[in-house]
């Protein structure tokens, strides 16, 4: 059980510390939208544009996979 617990531990801060690299690959903080700001040396994005871009888009995912799905 513990060994579970570490291997988790371990692949969330592989995650986390990857995520911004990710979220910058995906362009999440480029569109309109979205606010960045500088404070105290840190550059902070809100994404408000991409978040409504992509949840419209697992939106449509959704509505495609119900549609389509012959055991749903």
């Amino acid at each position: 059980m513990i060994r579970w617990v570490a291997v988790i531990f371990l692949g969330l801060t592989v995650f986390y510390a990857l995520l911004p690299w990710m979220l910058a690959k995906a362009g999440v903080g480029r569109i309109i939208g979205d606010v960045k700001f500088k404070l105290l040396d840190r550059i902070f994005v809100l994404p408000f544009g991409s978040t409504v871009l992509w949840s419209a888009l697992a939106f449509l995912i959704a509505e495609v996979v119900k549609r389509t799905c012959a055991f749903c």
